[in-house]
């Protein structure tokens, strides 16, 4: 693959992540849809593209994937729609990336990891970026939002280190989202909205789970082969900023100083623990 096709494909994928962030949010601010209803539509979308990409790869569609990893993916995902009903788009965004880099670090410390003095400053400073980003403000009007999505952040964590070094991760995956459709259906039946009908609040939830979930993840498995693994980390710190920037240019949603330390300060404190630990290895 060359280099051009690697960042243009790269570009993509966290674009796509990003998007995530921004359908729900432009669904849940601009349709009449509730979260249950967007998680439903979302899963159930993302499991029907994942499984016609497996089948198109002659494979089965649950084959991989396990009962333990869909709960986790469907709290991420139920946490997630939940928690951007009072909460900007980017602010959502980075408590999600936050708490993912957050909760897989501190996995690695319990399993006997070892860090330097720079990288526990790094680490630390994510922390006081996330805390920041937790007092009330008008980005994170709710409390109970912000902690749902750290919630959602860190089920997330908690499923990508259950996939890691998964031999085949798209059918994985796709196992997982047809496991965990049926919870999002009874998270339906309990927030039932009295039958009511969104369908432009249902297009935005199938785009986030056909195209930015489904697809975004089938792009980025497919090109992580051909990037080492601290580039792939470092490359996701631009999801929540891509983020930002969308909620600003679809939403009109303000920039504050607040959201602009916080990112700075996780953003910065995950970038130190990873670039560290590489010049280090």
């Amino acid at each position: 693959m060359s280099l051009i096709k690697l960042v243009l494909l790269a570009c993509l994928a966290m674009t796509a992540f990003a998007a995530n962030s921004l359908l729900c949010r432009m669904a849940l601010v601009e349709t009449d849809i509730d979260p249950a209803s967007f998680t439903f539509w979302r899963l159930t979308s993302g499991a029907l593209m994942l499984t016609l990409l497996v089948v198109m790869r002659n494979q089965k569609p649950l084959q991989e994937g396990n009962m333990a990893s869909a709960i986790a993916l469907f709290v991420y995902a139920a946490g997630f729609s939940f928690a951007y009903i009072s909460m900007t788009t980017g602010a959502g965004a980075l408590l999600l990336f936050g708490a993912v880099q957050v909760t897989m670090i501190s996995w690695g410390l319990f399993k006997g990891e070892r860090m330097s003095a720079l990288q526990w400053g790094g680490f630390l400073l994510a922390l006081v970026g996330l805390v920041l980003l937790l007092l009330p403000n008008a980005a994170v009007p709710q409390l109970s939002s912000a902690l749902m999505m750290l919630a959602a952040g860190i089920a997330w964590g908690i499923y990508s280190l259950r996939g890691k070094g998964a031999k085949l991760p798209i059918e994985a995956t796709a196992g997982n989202f047809i496991r965990a459709t049926p919870l999002a259906l009874v998270l339906l039946v309990i927030f039932w909205p009295g039958g009511e009908f969104h369908a432009e609040g249902m297009a935005y939830a199938i785009a986030s789970g056909a195209i930015a979930s489904a697809l975004g993840y089938a792009l980025w498995y497919s090109i992580l082969a051909h990037i080492p693994a601290v580039k792939a980390a470092t490359l996701q710190l631009s999801v929540p900023v891509l983020a930002v920037f969308a909620g600003w240019l679809f939403l009109d949603e303000t920039v504050t100083l607040r959201i602009i330390l916080s990112s700075l300060a996780v953003l910065g404190g995950v970038a130190m623990v990873i670039w560290v630990k590489k010049i280090a290895a």
